[in-house]
């Protein structure tokens, strides 16, 4: 498309965006319970958005199909909004947080301090409260609203929280390499976290049972201490279990020095291509290729062996639940058991202690977590085989 066409399409009262105005506005109408100006308001801001970035985007531009872009990027932010509003205010602020969270969880550590797990988490909860304002800002500004304004409506709070997660994963162009802002932001968030405020915040989440130690009775840690108890409104529990599993995750792949590992995990997370990937870690494909590898025998190994009962009851197939299996697939999948494996499942149905059942079967610790291994691997193929037609894991 030439200048010409360019200007055409892109100029204030282009025939282009009224197009792409009328497709967000009677898509929103439809999918959405908000009202004709709520809609309409978004859509505006959508628009005005997407008239921005493909008429600052030299990429866009020099493609010669800025029309077709323009209206890939107006889908794509349409269902990222959509996304939010069918989960709704608590479950949608529940996948942010989880979301943001699994990103910046490696680059959450304070000099000289090294927290414990829910320390961390702490940590990250005050950090993410100063991103959602300093993201609120950014989208008052860039949609030149008045600095009073705030979300009101559940559409208008999802249109906020794809914003938020959008303005995280920017990329910030370093010396030979680009960067997400979110990270940038919890380095130096972290970095900034004096050593003995680090260990108020982790005595105040955890507790203290010194009762010489004249800090616990500070006024700004009782303050602290009060505002963490403060009741919330509780999340959905599968919600709950999915955040528990991609932190445990992290702190694992980081216990085993597989940093490289968890950079893989966070950017998956976020849904990136493998190109995307390869980008951001600087690797090769035979590179990333080999990483992903790994990543997915450290995959299996904590959802088998390691967390084998969070990663289950999460995915709601649990012993009691007959490991997920249909009633019809758990009659193959026992039938095609050994005698020593149907025992050694008979006795974790019945709740015996890992000790206790290796004694029963005569068998060593490290025995028993192997056969338990290849237990719950037969039941992950035949619950995803037979169904998907895909093997265990494929999707990790």
């Amino acid at each position: 498309m030439n200048s010409a066409a360019t200007a055409t399409f892109l100029g204030e009262n282009s025939i282009g965006v009224e197009v792409i105005f009328q497709l967000l506005f009677k898509e929103l109408q439809q999918s959405t319970k908000a009202s004709s100006q709520n809609c309409h308001d978004v859509a505006t801001r959508i628009s005005a958005e997407v008239h921005r970035i493909c008429t600052e985007s030299k990429r866009i531009q020099a493609s010669g199909a800025i029309e077709n872009s323009a209206i890939t990027l107006a889908r794509h932010r349409l269902q990222q909004c959509l996304r939010y509003y069918m989960l709704g205010s608590n479950r949608g602020r529940v996948e942010l947080h989880s979301t943001l969270s699994a990103i910046i969880y490696r680059y959450i550590n304070p000099p000289q301090k090294q927290l414990s797990y829910q320390g961390r988490l702490t940590i990250i909860e005050d950090f993410l409260q100063s991103f959602y304002l300093e993201a609120l800002n950014a989208f008052r500004r860039e949609n030149q609203l008045p600095a009073t304004y705030r979300p009101q409506t559940l559409l208008e709070l999802a249109e906020y929280m794809a914003f938020t997660e959008r303005y995280g994963k920017r990329r910030i162009p370093l010396p030979g390499r680009q960067q997400q802002l979110i990270i940038l932001r919890a380095q130096t968030f972290s970095q900034q976290q004096p050593p003995e405020t680090s260990v108020d915040i982790e005595q105040a989440a955890e507790g203290s049972n010194n009762e010489g130690d004249g800090s616990w009775e500070e006024p700004a840690v009782q303050q602290l201490r009060s505002t963490m108890a403060t009741q919330a409104e509780p999340e959905p529990e599968e919600d709950t279990l999915r955040s528990v599993v991609i932190t445990e995750l992290m702190d694992y792949l980081e216990q085993r020095q597989q940093t490289d590992c968890a950079d893989y995990f966070s950017l998956r997370l976020q849904d990136l291509s493998a190109q995307e990937i390869e980008e951001v870690l600087g690797l090769t494909p035979r590179q990333r290729d080999y990483l992903q590898q790994r990543f997915k025998y450290h995959l299996i190994r904590f959802a088998l062996l390691h967390r084998w009962e969070l990663v289950h009851e999460w995915l709601e197939a649990s012993l009691h639940t007959n490991l997920g299996l249909t009633p019809q697939q758990w009659q193959v999948y026992t039938a095609q058991l050994e005698e020593k494996q149907r025992s050694l499942l008979e006795l974790k149905q019945q709740g015996l202690a890992d000790e206790k059942i290796a004694k029963t079967l005569g068998l060593s610790m490290a025995q028993l977590q192997k056969r338990w291994f290849k237990i719950l691997e037969q039941a992950w193929e035949i619950r995803n085989s037979l169904v998907s037609g895909s093997s265990a894991f494929t999707h990790e």
